[in-house]
């Protein structure tokens, strides 16, 4: 594995990068144009109706980010003309959808012809993260769209490298040490036979027929296909759609790129990613992430406990050393295409700390109730919230035995007196009902990692880490570093990534 100069292989390139909206995008994109400005040009795909609506998204829900004041500043400044300019020249922005054919470029055969003329790597960004994702809109997005951006990729004649950003949770629940490997095509985790993509897809549009056929409400309709994509996750041994759906992408690309061997692919498997470490500067944060729920919840005073084995290894990582990872992992790959006689498992990196710096459950704990012990978050009417610590849950059945004393009696209690009286506390009953339902489903979503007893294996990581490193271009070594072993967690929990929530989430949950 060699590697010459990043900064050079980025040099007058042309990227496309779907799902461009997205947080790891969003860090992808900035790091490109503020590290190498002599890139050619960077097609960013909105899913949009038109151009128009793409630019309104672009300027919104992009650059109008704090994560580009560091670009701003460094090309532009006060002179606001100036990095619109640069923007424009570097940056075209594409409305379309990669669950249609062509990326849903419709109208337009100028600008195909231009992009396949031009790209020279393309990255796979788009996709559902939510775990319980309608399954006919996750099959669309995880599975058939990477697909679809792969015959997209196919008409490049440019093309060096295919990058596809999966999840390292592809794995399900499996314990011990995970390995960097791929999955053949119908494989599954518990065993079960019969895992067939096409037919997955048959399966979704002859339930959408049935439920239209019988006039079911929209809200009953994407309570069934919620309902259908856990249950084939859970038939084949994955968690939760959305793991499960990210895995059959992976399988449809394994089985693509071996039949057609034009295209290099590269899989990155991230863990659970987190705010930004150094880049642009550290603490930026976008969305919830699983963890960062509990933190939310926590520093508002909404959560009485947490639930989760206080030894289980909690694999995190900050999202530029995600991107950082992505980068170099093009510049090594660029041009190696597969053949027969290649082993196969080197395209798969797992990006994570489990292995090479692990944080056990009980850590974040006590980070968060030592952050907001000492920076209370002031509620609306300007109170601090006074936080202390909270029952640790350590198992599912103390888990269950704790909601049935604190909450399922009450609500029984309740509906007893609401029968008696005849139907007066029905708001109430209704209400504390829906609440209970709901947080019993967030248990079953996110039970499997809380519990979660797996590490995963990044040997191909750490050869892609030992390439950039023998590269002997020292300022690239550290512009594009990615090893968790430098990172101290406590200090980067209390000081950046926990106060980059309240900044950037807390506002708005």
């Amino acid at each position: 594995m060699e590697l010459g100069s990043i900064l050079q292989f980025l040099e007058n390139r042309t990227i496309l990068v779907t799902g461009a909206t997205g947080f790891l995008a969003k860090i992808f994109i900035e790091k490109i144009l503020r590290v190498q400005p002599n890139v050619k040009k960077l097609y960013l795909l909105l899913r949009a109706s038109d151009t128009n609506s793409a630019m309104l998204r672009f300027n919104t829900e992009i650059i109008g980010k704090d994560l580009f004041r560091v670009l701003k500043e460094k090309y532009g400044g006060d002179n606001y003309n100036y990095f619109n300019s640069f923007i424009s020249e570097k940056i075209r922005v594409v409305a379309g959808d990669i669950t249609r054919h062509d990326l849903g470029i419709i109208n337009d055969d100028n600008l195909l012809q231009e992009m396949w003329h031009q790209i020279d790597v393309v990255v796979n960004l788009a996709a559902t993260t939510n775990f319980d994702e309608r399954y006919d809109v996750s099959l669309a997005l995880n599975t058939l769209g990477a697909k679809l951006v792969f015959d997209f990729s196919k008409k490049c004649n440019k093309l060096k490298v295919f990058l596809h950003v999966s999840t390292a949770y592809v794995s399900g629940e499996k314990e011990g040490l995970i390995l960097e490997r791929p999955y053949k095509m119908g494989e599954t985790l518990n065993g079960t036979r019969g895992l067939d993509i096409d037919e997955e897809n048959q399966l979704v549009d002859a339930t959408l027929t049935h439920l239209n056929h019988h006039n079911y409400s929209q809200e009953h309709i994407k309570s069934s296909m919620k309902d259908l994509g856990i249950q084939r996750a859970k038939k084949y041994g994955w968690p939760n759609t959305y793991v499960f759906t990210k895995a059959m992408g992976e399988m449809l690309l394994g089985q693509l790129v071996k039949e057609d061997q034009t295209v290099p692919l590269v899989i990155i498997r991230p863990t659970i990613v987190t705010s930004t470490y150094k880049e642009p500067f550290p603490g930026w944060v976008e969305g919830l992430r699983t963890i960062d729920s509990l933190a939310v919840g926590y520093g508002k005073g909404k959560i009485t406990c947490f639930l989760g084995d206080p030894k289980s290894i909690v694999d995190v990582i900050p999202a530029d050393m995600v991107v950082n990872a992505m980068i170099v992992a093009m510049a090594v790959h660029a041009d190696q295409r597969y053949n027969n006689n290649n082993n196969k498992d080197n395209i798969i990196y797992h990006i994570g700390s489990s292995v090479s710096n692990p944080v056990e459950f009980k850590c974040l704990q006590d980070y968060g109730i030592r952050y907001f012990a000492r920076k209370p978050w002031i509620d609306k009417n300007g109170n601090p919230v006074i936080v202390g610590h909270v029952i640790v849950l350590t198992s599912m059945a103390t888990f269950q035995r704790y909601m049935a004393l604190r909450y399922f009696l009450p609500l029984k209690g309740l509906e007893i007196a609401n029968t008696v009286c005849c139907k007066y506390f029905q708001a109430v009953y209704l209400e504390l009902n829906r609440k209970i339902k709901f947080v019993m489903r967030l248990v079953e979503l996110y039970a499997p990692y809380l519990f979660f007893k797996g590490f995963y294996d990044d040997t191909n990581a750490e050869k892609l880490r030992r390439a950039a490193n023998e590269s002997g271009i020292k300022n690239e070594t550290e512009m594009f570093c990615f090893d968790a072993k430098i990172i101290n967690w406590d200090d980067y929990f209390t000081n950046t990534h926990i106060p980059g929530i309240v900044k950037h989430v807390f506002k708005n949950n």
